[in-house]
Formats: C-alpha cells, structure tokens, sequence
C-alpha cells in the first residue's frame, strides 16, 4: 500500500493570477466526477472518471484511502468505463466535480482544483517524507494550511453535496 503525504491549502481566487504571471507553469487540466461509494471516519472508496482537457483522454480509477491528515496510506488503480458505470448507476450519488490544474512552482508540482458545486479552490502539494512535508514553508498566496481541516476534505463536501441520498447519515 502506498503512502500520500501531502498537504493542502486554502487558494485565494487572486492566486490564480500566478499563471498569468509566469510564477506557475501549467502542466495539465483535468476534469476530474468522483464518487464516494464507502465512507467512514478513517477510510474511503471512491471512483473517479478522469478527462485530460489537453488530449480529451478518459481515464477511471477506483482509490482506497486509511488515515486523515498529513499521511495516509492510498491504493488507487484504473477500472473499466464500464465498472465506473455499473457503480454510478447502483447508488445514484451526485458526483462531486471539478477542475484540476496541475502546474510547475519553484521545482516543486503543485495541484490546484476548483469545485463547481461550491466555493471552493485548494491547492494541494505532495512530499516524499513527512520530515520535507513538515519542514516546507509555503508562500503567502498558497492561503491557510487547511491539511488537518476535514471541512475540507472532498469525502466531508461530497457528503454535503448529497444530503438525503447518503444512507451514511
């Protein structure tokens, strides 16, 4: 099982200036439906389908996550079309949806999603080691350290988005 250390950060709009800038070199958008199919208070299912704005490639992936935080073990693999289907059609969730932009700062990838069905937009960064995660100092326009937050984590605003329909209530 692999591990994700990563954290994540609460992206002011006026952040997004940064591509403009130059500071951020964009590496890839994609739209990105994602689906919890299991949920409790340490662990989660979810299925995703995938879609490179640059190339229109279509992508599915189911993911299990242990853990909150800044670390947590994650096992994703890709699924049929077919299989993300059968899926949305036997819970009849609505899919959490958003816009990734993956881009280039100071060496490092950043993550950055917009979420349509509320105002939102983090930026997420990734590290090898918890000692690198903790030592790194963000600048000022990544926004507040949300990465212990769990308002903000896509499973508690994915239920949010549900309401009666999540039988986890």
């Amino acid at each position: 099982m692999g591990m994700e250390i990563e954290k994540k950060y609460l992206l002011p709009q006026q952040s997004l200036d940064k591509l403009d800038s130059g500071e951020l070199a964009l590496v890839s958008e994609q739209r990105i439906e994602q689906t919890y199919i299991a949920i409790d208070e340490q662990q989660e299912l979810r299925v995703r389908r995938i879609t490179d704005m640059g190339t229109g490639e279509v992508t599915y992936t189911h993911t299990f996550k242990r853990g909150n935080g800044l670390v947590r073990e994650e096992v994703e693999y890709d699924i049929s079309e077919g299989i993300y289907e059968q899926v949305m059609n036997a819970f009849g969730y609505t899919p959490l949806t958003k816009n990734r932009l993956t881009a280039q700062w100071n060496g490092r990838t950043v993550e950055m999603d917009m979420y349509d069905q509320i105002q939102l937009a983090v930026l997420e960064v990734e590290f090898d080691s918890v000692e690198e995660a903790e030592a790194f100092v963000a600048p000022e326009w990544f926004g507040e350290d949300i990465s212990s937050q769990k308002q903000y984590s896509n499973k508690t605003v994915w239920k949010q988005l549900q309401g009666e329909k999540w039988s986890g209530n």
